[in-house]
């Protein structure tokens, strides 16, 4: 399948959440990629909608990719990956994010096996060491630390998203980061910033629409109270700004 790619024929568009998320599909939609959850906005698209554009878009003649990277940290994950060797549909799965192991070089396609065989024709050998075999093979099979983590992810993502919106941050949250859709994102990363604390910035064409911050995860009760310091010296006291 050719990438998505205006060089190679394709016609690409951004399309905002709220304006299809309940809505039908565009009529003229033949390819659709999904990130779920997404990042950075931490939408989450149920599994019964994905079901239901994939069978819209596959009666087109059409293909439903899913980026389901950040899939792992939720208790109970919309992943359509029950669905592999389904016609039109391509589920992607990363070992990088929930395990931490981004330098494995180790990821998962789900696809009809027709389209698997191109992509592996088409990428050729993928050199794997044998550490990172063991260290992902290892992580995999580990489903007593994958329970405690999602637990502990899930526990802290939710006192994120509570600090964040005790400070006039209203926020949409996943068990890995916050999103904050706020006209004055540039000047609170900068404020951030200078306290030595660092967000994600989206203001750039290409980017969500609507500007934003990211917050990741304070790596200890240090980092938490450096945070928790940091927004209560910012001058937030007007919500509108943050609407």
């Amino acid at each position: 399948m050719p990438p998505p790619s205006p060089r190679a024929g394709h016609d690409v568009v951004l399309l905002e959440e709220r304006d299809f998320l309940d809505a039908d599909l565009p009529d003229t939609l033949t390819h659709l990629v999904v990130v779920n959850p997404n990042n950075p906005t931490a939408r989450c698209v149920p599994a019964d909608t994905l079901r239901n554009w994939h069978a819209r878009l596959h009666a087109r003649g059409g293909t439903l990719l899913v980026d389901e990277a950040f899939v792992e940290t939720l208790d109970t994950p919309p992943s359509l990956a029950p669905m592999a060797g389904a016609p039109g549909l391509i589920v992607l799965r990363s070992i990088g994010k929930f395990y931490g192991l981004a330098g494995a070089r180790i990821g998962f396609v789900l696809g009809p096996a027709a389209w698997l065989a191109a992509l592996r024709e088409a990428l050729g050998h993928w050199t794997v060491n044998g550490p990172a075999r063991a260290v992902v093979r290892a992580a995999l099979a580990d489903t007593a630390w994958q329970a405690d983590t999602r637990a502990r992810l899930r526990h802290e993502g939710a006192r994120l998203s509570a600090l964040l919106a005790r400070h006039g941050l209203p926020n949409a949250s996943t068990p890995l980061f916050a999103w904050v859709p706020t006209p004055d994102a540039a000047a609170v990363h900068a404020a951030l910033a200078r306290q030595g604390l660092w967000t994600r910035l989206f203001d750039a064409p290409g980017t969500p629409r609507v500007q934003g911050l990211r917050f990741g995860l304070p790596p200890d009760a240090t980092g938490w109270q450096r945070l928790d310091d940091a927004l209560a010296s910012l001058s937030l006291s007007s919500a509108s700004a943050f609407r």
